[in-house]
């Protein structure tokens, strides 16, 4: 999803990571909020940026998602619900992160497996990984494939 947005427009990824945007305008050494009939051109685009994210996120959900955020009043607060729901709380995230890191240390090519079949269970522990914040260069992943192939290979 992250990639759809932001392939639609970098704006609307800013309001789901940023929370949406309010026009502001300062009077007598105060912002307030700016009256909908001031706008500009420029700050309307940028408060529908809020509206187009709940549309595609909403859009996106199953019934049973949909309504866990449905009554959210943005985009920021719906993914931030998403996320946690989705991926978890940092301390979660943090516990099933360890057993990938092991599984991937002591990872192996088992009996009979086809490389295709290990490249595939290798690519998913590391592609888990990444997703949980685990950075890799290639040489060490490449060594890392390399020492679990059986010595035939």
């Amino acid at each position: 999803m992250k990639i759809f947005i932001h392939s639609t427009d970098k704006g609307i990824w800013e309001s789901i990571e940023n929370g949406p945007f309010i026009p502001q305008v300062k009077r007598d050494e105060v912002f307030v909020n700016k009256p909908s009939s001031e706008w500009t051109e420029a700050e309307n685009k940028k408060v529908k940026f809020d509206w187009i994210a709940k549309n595609i996120i909403t859009s996106a959900l199953r019934c049973d998602e949909f309504f866990r955020v449905s009554q959210c009043s943005s985009t920021k607060e719906m993914w931030d619900i998403l996320e946690v729901t989705h991926e978890g709380t940092t301390d979660v995230k943090r516990a099933r992160k360890h057993p990938l890191i092991q599984e991937y240390e002591l990872f192996r090519m088992q009996k009979g497996e086809s490389i295709w079949d290990v490249q595939n269970r290798f690519s998913h522990i590391v592609n888990h990984l990444i997703s949980l914040g685990k950075t890799f260069d290639e040489e060490e992943l490449n060594i890392n494939i390399l020492k679990c192939l059986e010595r035939t290979w």
